[in-house]
């Protein structure tokens, strides 16, 4: 069994402020800890660094090369791979979002969920409920 994490439990466990900050930083160290495939999206990852460094969303936002060195010590772990389009993705796309109207913020959700689908990923752990959406995905919420 494989599985992804979205963004938002990245940034939880970087920002301290957050009533989620220890839930996620011992969500994220048990992910480390099994064998199970832990796949994180490029678009994930590159979220990560836009809102973690962002000084209007995080009260104590990460340096550029914090955030990256927390990137670069995710893609570390041996079970851990980033997804990225392959081709085809386009096709897949057009699959996922095929069922209802996906515009506005929900366009990089279908994108995620996309990559996901093409690696053949079916759960998703995520505090967004938007990802409920679609029928493809397991959503879990790590926190519950």
């Amino acid at each position: 069994m494989s599985y992804a994490v979205d963004a938002n439990v990245l940034l939880y466990a970087s920002d301290r402020t957050s009533p989620f900050h220890e839930s996620a930083i011992e969500f994220l160290r048990t992910c480390s800890t099994h064998a199970e495939m832990w796949y994180v999206a490029w678009p994930t990852l590159m979220a990560y660094l836009r809102i973690s460094t962002h000084p209007k969303i995080f009260t104590h936002p990460l340096s550029p090369q914090e955030a990256l060195t927390n990137i670069r010590t995710l893609l570390q772990i041996p079970h851990v791979r980033p997804l990225s389009e392959a081709d085809g993705f386009l096709d897949v796309y057009g699959e996922v979002t095929g069922n209802f109207l996906v515009r506005g913020n929900l366009v990089p959700d279908a994108h995620l969920v996309s990559l996901l689908r093409q690696y053949n990923v079916r759960k998703l752990y995520t505090t967004d409920r938007d990802f409920r959406k679609f029928d493809y995905l397991d959503v879990q919420n790590p926190f519950d």
